[in-house]
């Protein structure tokens, strides 16, 4: 007969501490998620700028300004020029163009299939999966999405699940938002667990900004339901310029590699962000060296609001062909745009 060794009282006290440790994780990034700056006065003031800025901020209405700490230290104090305080909070006057830009740029409400379940193309949906962002990126192209009345993951999660298993040939799960990782581990894990019971998906693919402006959110516990699934992982971050990668963020992203995720990065071209050749190219360089593959350069969605972003496309031309002539090839990203109705992201030829 075997008899079972009761854990000593020291292993126990070892359970104890990773689970309070654990715990500690959790809190610390969730709170600091519910510490962002709100007020613009107050990142203005920590970053030693003149309040007189306020008079030509114009962030666009009902997209209030967020931004985590984390980000605000990455940004150059005194620099009202600085490329991630534009992201944020632009300061020009008549930045808001509303004749300018659609409300839905990108056909999202033409290819829902249900409540935030987009069949854009073939094999492949994408599940906006929550409103909350951790930073409110003044050039979003979803910030007038209807999110409160298009949640697939609430009451609509059975009919989301019986869709996709209805649909053999869907292969690849894509989580949005807002920012899916602003979800809790816990939920997370149910909702990753019960997509890999579905035998005909493959791939379940992340689409987050959250570990690059909150580099704490990479815990145990999302590293456990990432290990666990069965499905193949790939987080799509969004980086812009090279400023935004610094060592908090290379270290968690690390953890990422361990369990065997394929890390891509997707920017968008932005006036007086990264739309220069120097950028572009230390963008490419920090992403590798970070484990990152360069993946798309998207020309701007036309969403209302943004259009002092907007880079010609001709200048978007001159900056790939730049890149092409200073970097390896598997580092230079597409260069796309999105189409509504199109069968995929449409490449840009110069």
């Amino acid at each position: 007969m075997i008899t079972k060794t009761a854990p000593s009282l020291h292993c126990l006290d070892d359970i104890k501490d990773e689970i309070r440790e654990e715990n500690t994780a959790r809190k610390s990034w969730q709170a600091a998620l519910s510490e962002a700056m709100r007020e613009p006065r107050e990142l203005l003031e920590h970053l030693n700028l003149p309040l007189s800025l306020l008079n030509q901020s114009q962030v666009t209405p009902g997209f209030p300004l967020r931004v985590t700490h984390s980000f605000v230290q990455r940004m150059q104090p005194g620099n009202s020029q600085d490329p991630l305080l534009r992201q944020v909070l632009p300061l020009e006057k008549g930045n808001i163009n509303t004749g300018w830009g659609s409300l839905d740029p990108v056909g999202d409400h033409n290819a829902m299939q249900g409540p935030g379940l987009l069949h854009k193309y073939e094999g492949r949906v994408l599940l906006v999966s929550t409103a909350a962002c951790a930073i409110h990126c003044q050039y979003c192209f979803r910030q007038h999405f209807p999110y409160q009345q298009a949640n697939p993951l609430g009451t609509q999660w059975p009919a989301t699940l019986a869709y996709l298993s209805s649909n053999h040939d869907i292969h690849e799960v894509i989580l949005s938002g807002g920012d899916p990782l602003s979800l809790s581990d816990e939920r997370l894990a149910r909702i990753v667990a019960q997509l890999g019971e579905i035998p005909h998906l493959r791939t379940l693919r992340i689409h987050t900004r959250l570990p690059v402006v909150l580099p704490q959110r990479i815990v145990a516990s999302l590293l456990n339901w990432v290990k666990k699934s069965r499905l193949k992982v790939v987080f799509v971050l969004h980086i812009n310029h090279p400023n935004e990668i610094n060592q908090e963020l290379t270290d968690a992203l690390s953890q990422l590699q361990l369990p065997g995720v394929t890390l891509l990065n997707q920017a968008v071209l932005l006036k007086g962000v990264n739309d220069s050749s120097e950028t572009l190219v230390e963008l490419s360089h920090r992403l590798f060296q970070t484990g990152i593959l360069p993946y798309y350069l998207h020309q701007l969605d036309q969403v209302r609001g943004a259009a002092h972003f907007e880079v010609p496309v001709q200048t978007g031309h001159e900056l790939i062909s730049a890149m092409r002539d200073k970097l390896p090839g598997y580092l230079v990203p597409k260069y796309v745009k999105e189409i509504p109705g199109e069968a995929a992201k449409s490449p840009i030829f110069g």
